[in-house]
């Protein structure tokens, strides 16, 4: 099991900035893959940024030059800096990491954090 402890949303203004940051523990395997995925209201839940444990970042197209992703794989934390936030990025944001096992590896979710981004 693995267990993932999200912090860092709020309310901010458009056009400010907040840093979320996750740490996972339990069994975590070194190569892995970790990440923030959001989820709006009455919208599905879609992927924001994730890194692979060797530091290959994924970005979606809508938070490419505003949100940066990094990782300490020593505390086994991600951290994702947003800057330049808009309304639309209002949304639940999900703190996710993928390990070995199945097919396509085992996925494990942090509870959310809520980020409000006011006009």
């Amino acid at each position: 099991q693995v267990q993932l402890m999200e912090s860092g949303g709020g309310l901010v203004q458009a056009g400010g900035s907040l840093r979320l940051s996750c740490a996972a523990s339990g069994n975590i395997f070194s190569v892995n893959v970790m990440g923030w995925y959001r989820q709006a209201p009455g919208k599905q839940r879609e992927l924001v940024a994730i890194m692979t444990s060797y530091g290959t970042p994924n970005y979606a197209d809508s938070v490419k030059g505003r949100f940066t992703i990094s990782r300490d794989n020593a505390k086994n934390t991600v951290y994702l800096q947003m800057n330049s936030l808009k309304p639309e990025d209002t949304a639940n944001y999900y703190c996710n990491i993928r390990v070995p096992g199945a097919q396509n590896g085992i996925n494990y979710w942090g509870k959310g954090t809520l980020v409000t981004v006011s006009a």
